[in-house]
This record gives structure tokens, C-alpha cells and sequence, in this order.
């Protein structure tokens, strides 16, 4: 299953989060397997895609981090399954 995930953090965390991240480079633990991340410039705000087939993994990997950011956790589809369950809901019709 695949996930977005965003998370933002206050400037004063912002030194805690860089050295995290460098020691881990932001690693995800084992289930997971990270697609793409990006980083916003001049705040500490970004998002992942990511995917995985327990939740488990992901929730752990919030939690790690989670003295240092608040995150939002969206699963989402791809186009391709988009575009099936359209034409699957407009042969119905």
C-alpha cells in the first residue's frame, strides 16, 4: 500500500531534527520502502511516498520521530488504480 506523508517541526527543533538525520539519514526501518522524499526550502516541512503492506512499520517510523515532528498520514493510488475504479464505477452505470 502506498502512503504520503508530510511533516512539519518548529524552528526550534530545527538543530535536533538536521543531526537526527544525519546520523540516520532518515532511514525508514524494515517494511518500508521509500520511494521519493522531499525537503521544502527555508522551513522544516516536507513529504514521502512511501510503501508498505503492515502499518505498523510506518507508525513506528512516525513515532521515532515524533518528539521532533507532527505528521500526516494519507494512504493514496496511483493514477493507473484511479483510472480503473472510474471506469469500473462508469460501467456500473
Amino acid at each position: 500500500m502506498l502512503f504520503i506523508v508530510n511533516w512539519t517541526a518548529q524552528p526550534e527543533v530545527e538543530r535536533q531534527a538536521a543531526e537526527r538525520f544525519l546520523q540516520t539519514r532518515g532511514a525508514p526501518p524494515d517494511g518500508i520502502r521509500l520511494l521519493g522524499r522531499w525537503h521544502a526550502i527555508g522551513s522544516i516541512w516536507g513529504v514521502a511516498v512511501c510503501e508498505c503492506d503492515e502499518i505498523e512499520p510506518l507508525a513506528q517510523w512516525a513515532h521515532d520521530w515524533a518528539d521532533l515532528f507532527m505528521f500526516d498520514i494519507k494512504p493514496a493510488i496511483t493514477d493507473e488504480q484511479v483510472g480503473k475504479m472510474l471506469a469500473d464505477h462508469a460501467a456500473r452505470q
